[in-house]
């Protein structure tokens, strides 16, 4: 989209969207700054918020910098490329932390598949880049301790709940415990450990990382 888009009679302005039952028109508290708080907490630059949104580098950095005032449907590509509601645009911008809208939904079967020899592994969310946690459901193939040559380890920590089955789960510094359908464990990473199905079919569990 060009600055040509964003001028006076080319669509109604943002300011005419927003109003009060009154019909007063509610003046968004730095819309520019809102719009750029959104785009760095979703660790995107400018050319990457060009891209998903459709609008101008250029247009999107005047939007930014205050110069020009975005037309109702360049506000409706900014928040479908960012995956944002029109609202978010009008809480003002914080000091100090603040949610950032961010979302990513995974339909029943339409994770990124990941097999192994012992796990099947279905990543989920996988468009949300920078997570602070990994999510991921598994069908576990392996069968026995000796499926594995060596314990799993990694950083983080991490969440597991049984979905289906039964599960017997090996730590480095427990004895083995079994879990059943609704269990669930919690425990730091960096100590060896895997997971084998005692069930009569595989068994499917629910993994959250922290990075």
């Amino acid at each position: 989209m060009s600055d040509q888009e964003l001028k006076k009679g080319d669509g109604p302005s943002v300011l005419e969207v927003a109003r009060k039952d009154d019909g007063k028109f509610v003046e968004p508290l730095q819309l520019g700054k809102r719009l750029k708080e959104i785009r760095l907490a979703n660790n995107l630059t400018l050319e990457e918020a060009s891209r998903l949104t459709g609008l101008a580098r250029s247009t999107l950095s005047k939007i930014e910098n205050e110069q020009i005032s975005p037309t109702f449907q360049a506000v409706q590509k900014l928040t479908a490329g960012l995956g944002i509601d029109i609202p978010q645009l009008f809480v003002p911008p914080q000091d100090g932390p603040t949610a950032n809208g961010r979302r990513d939904i995974t339909r029943a079967g339409e994770g990124t598949p990941h097999p192994t020899t012992t796990y099947e592994h279905e990543l989920l969310c996988t468009q949300m880049r920078d997570k602070k946690m990994v999510p991921f459901k598994c069908t576990v193939r392996a069968r026995s301790f000796d499926d594995f040559e060596d314990w799993v380890r990694h950083e983080g920590e991490e969440f597991m709940l049984v979905l289906h089955g039964e599960v017997e789960v090996y730590t480095e510094f427990y004895e083995p415990v079994k879990l059943g359908e609704g269990d669930s464990i919690y425990y730091d990473a960096r100590m060896g450990h895997c997971l084998v199905s005692v069930s009569k079919d595989d068994a499917q569990v629910l993994w959250v990382t922290s990075r």
